[in-house]
């Protein structure tokens, strides 16, 4: 080909697209649905009795390569306890100013407390408006969950809360549309709903999985292999500067 003709072929996908019909979508009366993988806003989500999944490690926001997230985390209490075990999100915060939406936090995230919506609506004429905090971003209360704080009600420790997770249990996080969930769910002070989905699955539980045995006082016994040499250091030392 000649070569002056390579400027007339390198518009040929310009000149096509200018005669093809203009697709409009007449947002927002009409919407279409986004991809099942879409990333739109952030969510904080639960477990089936309530407490959120949030430990506040802050993984989130060092994973974030724009610096959107911040997290403060605070350790859980007696009487106050947001998440099972030692520590919750006490602030979270989305700068969607800076946020990209690119999903590394949420890979980062070892709970799969954080996941993305397919809500993709955060237009908005303020600055302090787009700073999303943490009421913003938790998911709201389903039926048979409680409001935190409460004491644990899936298990004993943090790992019965895991272990539920991954046999499928516990759920997996997945992201609820805010349109399909409910303002308001009642309490459940006796976690019977949790009790009955932990349940869930050949009549036995993780929760039921019996522990393993504690370690026996011999497996703390040194070794002949690993005793300590005879004599202390100052006498190895005093032994090699005589030689």
């Amino acid at each position: 080909m000649l070569d002056f003709l390579n400027p007339i072929k390198g518009f040929g996908v310009t000149f096509h697209e200018m005669f093809r019909k203009v697709d409009t979508v007449q947002f927002p009366e009409e919407r279409r649905p986004t991809a099942p993988r879409f990333h739109g806003h952030h969510q904080l989500n639960r477990w089936p009795d309530g407490l959120e999944k949030c430990i506040g490690c802050e993984l989130c926001a060092w994973a974030c390569p724009a610096d959107a997230i911040y997290v403060e985390g605070r350790d859980n209490t007696v009487d106050g306890r947001y998440s099972p075990g030692e520590r919750y999100g006490h602030v979270y915060q989305i700068n969607y100013l800076r946020c990209i939406l690119c999903g590394l936090c949420i890979e980062a995230c070892p709970t799969r407390a954080l996941t993305m919506t397919n809500e993709y609506e955060l237009a908005d004429d303020s600055r302090e408006n787009l700073i999303w905090t943490k009421e913003q971003l938790l998911a709201p209360l389903q039926v048979g969950m409680e409001a935190p704080p409460h004491p644990m009600r899936l298990g004993a420790d943090e790992k019965d809360y895991y272990l539920l997770g991954a046999a499928g249990i516990a759920g997996t996080g997945d992201p609820i549309p805010a349109s399909e969930a409910p303002l308001t769910a009642p309490a459940d002070p006796g976690g019977q709903a949790a009790g009955e989905a932990a349940e869930v699955g050949r009549g036995e539980t993780p929760l039921a999985a019996p522990s393993s045995p504690p370690p026996s006082d011999a497996a703390f016994r040194e070794s002949p292999s690993s005793a300590a040499p005879s004599g202390t250091a100052e006498e190895t030392r005093a032994g090699g500067a005589e030689q």
